[in-house]
């Protein structure tokens, strides 16, 4: 049956040492998995979620009991005054954009403290080759941003520069996106909470946490972050949600977030959950078991990769802050035959050959690899990647182990 698929015998021979070599960093995840699924079901019995709060509603959704009981769920997960939680937010980069439009205004100057955000955040930020009239830049607002050293935030330099008190919002970026760095940890993460808030007690810290939900046992929010955000379509939908993304943080942020997203004056008491509610309960309550899957996947592929002479981040047994696995693959070639091959290891259009091409939103032709139930889901194993050097595949997902695990066998395989 594997012959059959397209698995070739010595590879798979070689997942099998491998799988021995990671039982250790498996019974880690599975203590972490069990941690937040408590996180969860406790919230859902604080909350006294109930049987009609998985019902749905249509037109303005005005005050709609469902949608608020989850974002009420949301909110005690996350340790947070409020949370939005809504269909209408298309994707991270859409959540993203409402947060920052919603908070900054004409003059305010945001930082980011991550470096370059990125690509289609910085598309958003006016700061990308490809200029939009609809970016903070053309409304007045500026950027600055600080690099990382060593795969760590630069605490002088940023201490430094928060101390001046003229910082609306400071902006850090959870998982790498399309860069070579690490993806940080929870623990640097409040080091540089720590740090700011020595110097700075009123600029907002606002953290992108997508791809790192669940991943560790604490949530930035849960350090000292006024706001996060992230995408239903990545892990707190667990594959089950088909749309949407949350904002969650301090009350009167979410306001503000809400107006920019609906209108001011209405804010939250509109916008109807179209049949969502009962995905978006039925993902968060499968979240921890499919992010532990998701993690699986890419410690059974950084080591596979690496025993076969690839660069790979994070190694097999290092710390994880997200469900990302980067390979480096040498060549545009390369990058382009794994892509196609977790496409063909894939459920959904597994006959389909991705090829690069422009994309909205990025400098660089891009190709992904998605054969997925929902469109673009990122907690779906998939796999994508800029076509420029060092050639990079940046991999995700896996709604479960076994299911990543094949499809990453067919994947290098085809390499």
């Amino acid at each position: 049956m594997y012959t059959e698929f397209g698995i070739k015998k010595e590879i798979l021979e070689l997942s099998k040492q491998v799988e021995e070599e990671i039982k250790p960093q498996f019974e880690k995840i599975e203590e972490i998995k069990e941690k937040n699924s408590l996180k969860v079901l406790s919230a859902f019995q604080k909350c006294r979620l109930s049987e009609m709060h998985l019902h749905t509603s249509t037109g303005y959704g005005i005050d709609e009991i469902g949608r608020n009981k989850i974002e009420e769920i949301y909110a005690e997960i996350f340790k947070t005054e409020d949370a939005l939680v809504r269909a209408q937010l298309i994707s991270g980069t859409h959540a993203l954009a409402v947060t920052l439009f919603g908070i900054l205004r004409p003059g305010d100057l945001m930082l980011s403290i991550t470096g370059a955000p990125y690509d289609t955040l910085q598309t958003a930020i006016g700061i990308s080759k490809e200029q939009s009239k609809s970016s903070l830049k053309e409304f007045g607002v500026k950027y600055e941003q600080i690099e990382l050293i060593n795969n760590d935030f630069d605490i002088e330099k940023i201490k430094e520069r928060a101390s001046k008190q003229d910082i609306k919002l400071i902006e850090i970026q959870r998982s790498k996106g399309y860069s070579t760095r690490k993806s940080l940890t929870i623990e640097k993460i409040e080091r540089a909470i720590r740090a700011i808030r020595e110097v700075n007690k009123d600029a907002i810290i606002m953290v992108d946490n997508c791809y790192g939900e669940f991943v560790e046992e604490k949530e930035p929010t849960e350090v000292g972050a006024d706001i996060i955000v992230g995408s239903l379509m990545k892990n707190l939908g667990a594959g089950i949600a088909t749309s949407g993304a949350y904002i969650a943080g301090r009350k009167d942020l979410i306001e503000l977030c809400a107006e920019r997203l609906t209108a001011p004056g209405v804010g939250k008491e509109i916008g109807p959950s179209l049949n969502q509610n009962i995905s978006f309960i039925k993902g968060l309550f499968f979240a921890p078991s499919v992010v532990a899957s998701s993690v699986k996947t890419a410690v059974f592929a950084s080591r596979i990769l690496e025993k076969l002479g690839y660069k790979v981040d994070p190694k097999f047994d290092e710390p994880r802050a997200d469900i990302v696995q980067t390979i480096e693959l040498g060549s545009a070639e390369k990058l382009i035959k794994f892509c196609q091959g977790i496409q063909a290891g894939s459920p959904i259009d597994s006959d389909v050959i991705p090829e690069p091409s422009n994309m909205a939103g990025y400098d660089d032709k891009i190709i992904m690899a998605a054969g997925t139930f929902t469109e673009g889901s990122t907690i779906e194993l998939s796999c994508d990647g800029p076509i420029r050097e060092p050639y990079i595949a940046y991999m995700q997902g896996g709604l479960t182990y076994e299911y990543g695990k094949l499809g990453l066998l067919k994947a290098i395989s085809n390499v």
